[in-house]
């Protein structure tokens, strides 16, 4: 399981990164406006791409056995990854215009924050069962990154049975269901992470 969730933060990461490797404000998928938009946008999309990548071999058995090499994998995730995403991706939601799009990253980003937090706290108290579970939590909002990628063709392809749209329209109809998208995905990684800590018990 691990290593496939490894393989599509991979492929994900490199779809997420690749329009802003050349540094080409032109290049960017969100509209910006200015040198300071486009700046913070490139540092929350690579490090969020850090902490996607990062965040499976925090689960893998032979990554957790070795002591040392996880806890610094953990703080290059959350330091180099969660945080100074997290912070950014508050700006660049408020900068979008749109209303369900600042309310739902502005929350997934606090989330994410706290959840690390917390995973980093249950971790110095060596409360391992929490910490896992906290950290599941926490890269499900990472996976945020993922599922909204997923889910907004899914919702657009939903309502052609419907009436709702017509196959041509599709891109038209693709950039008012991107806020619903970001917004539903974090939600849906949080219950789906939720089931998986209470099916089983947590351990390290």
């Amino acid at each position: 399981m691990q290593r496939l969730l490894l393989i599509v933060a991979i492929v994900f990461g490199l779809v997420l990164a690749y329009p802003y490797l050349g540094l080409d404000a032109a290049s960017s998928r969100i509209d910006v406006h200015g040198g300071l938009q486009y700046s913070v946008l490139v540092a929350h999309v690579f490090t969020a791409t850090v902490a996607l990548v990062l965040g499976p071999l925090q689960f893998a058995p032979k990554v957790r056995a070795r002591r040392r090499l996880h806890r610094a994998l953990g703080r290059t995730y959350l330091l180099a990854g969660v945080l100074p995403s997290a912070l950014a991706a508050v700006p660049v939601a408020m900068w979008s215009g749109h209303l369900l799009t600042q309310v739902g990253l502005t929350t997934a980003a606090a989330l994410w924050l706290v959840t690390g937090g917390l995973a980093y706290r249950a971790a110095r108290r060596r409360d391992f069962a929490a910490h896992r579970a906290w950290m599941m939590r926490n890269y499900a909002l990472t996976f945020l990154a993922v599922t909204a990628r997923v889910l907004v063709p899914v919702l657009l392809l939903a309502q052609i049975p419907f009436g709702g749209a017509e196959p041509g329209s599709i891109g038209e109809r693709a950039p008012g269901m991107i806020p619903i998208g970001q917004t539903l995905g974090w939600i849906i990684n949080l219950i789906v992470a939720e089931r998986l800590i209470r099916r089983r018990p947590v351990v390290i």
